[in-house]
């Protein structure tokens, strides 16, 4: 389970969340742009730090303002898929997709293995030795996927991973997107703008304004209440 209680200081408002993620459950968050989705994201990834509260997931606590506990980026084992997908152009995908095994040291034989399952898993194997700037939108955001799974992560964060496919492939991704995420049994949080996400993903979805929560609830009853909002 995630928990979070934090407080964040920004431009133009102040960011104030309290939530809480439990195991296999999808959290759709949305709102318009601006109000903070993301930031909350890179808060509990470790991107960015809040002023207070703290963050604990599971049993280990990687933020808490009060005990002076901060946990890295790259110690949180957290899994984040970018807006941008934030590939390396210049990287194979099959580099791409064990850049965090091998920053883990873990020995050559056992990335090669975790590399190749989750490749052939994701429909990538073909494809390996092609350069990530030269692959389809749809090849992308499946190997940012494979690259955020491979570290088998506690958590997964995803910041509108639908918004840079067309049309047809969002709707063939949306059912299975919510298969493989549910399939990982972590909490999972993602940020999306299109109802249609938090109608077929989510479990649970929270609407957010100026860095506070508004709404919080079953799908459905967020989407009605969005419209009604509107």
């Amino acid at each position: 389970m995630l928990e979070i209680d934090v407080h964040k200081k920004l431009r133009d408002f102040e960011l104030e969340v309290k939530l809480s993620v439990a195991d296999v459950e999808i959290l759709m968050l949305v709102g318009d742009n601006g109000c903070g989705k993301t930031t909350i994201l890179n808060l509990i990834a470790g991107l960015m730090s809040p002023d207070s509260g703290s963050i604990k997931l599971g049993r280990r606590v990687i933020f808490d303002s009060a005990m002076k506990i901060d946990v890295n980026p790259e110690a949180r084992n957290i899994g984040y898929v970018f807006q941008n997908y934030a590939l390396f152009p210049h990287m194979s995908v099959y580099d791409n997709v064990a850049f965090g095994l091998r920053t883990r040291n873990l020995p050559k034989k056992e990335i090669d293995f975790l590399v190749k399952d989750q490749l052939e898993e994701a429909g990538l194997w073909e494809i390996r030795k092609a350069r990530a700037a030269n692959i389809s939108g749809g090849q992308k955001q499946r190997v940012a996927l494979a690259r955020a799974l491979i570290i088998d992560p506690g958590l997964l964060l995803l910041d509108e991973p639908l918004s840079a496919l067309d049309v047809k492939k969002q709707a063939a991704m949306r059912r299975d997107l919510r298969e493989i995420i549910h399939a990982c049994h972590v909490p999972s949080i993602i940020v999306s703008h299109d109802m249609r996400d938090v109608a077929s993903i989510g479990d649970r979805a929270c609407f957010l304004e100026n860095g506070k929560i508004v709404m919080l609830g079953k799908p459905d009853e967020v989407i009605n209440w969005g419209c009604c909002y509107s």
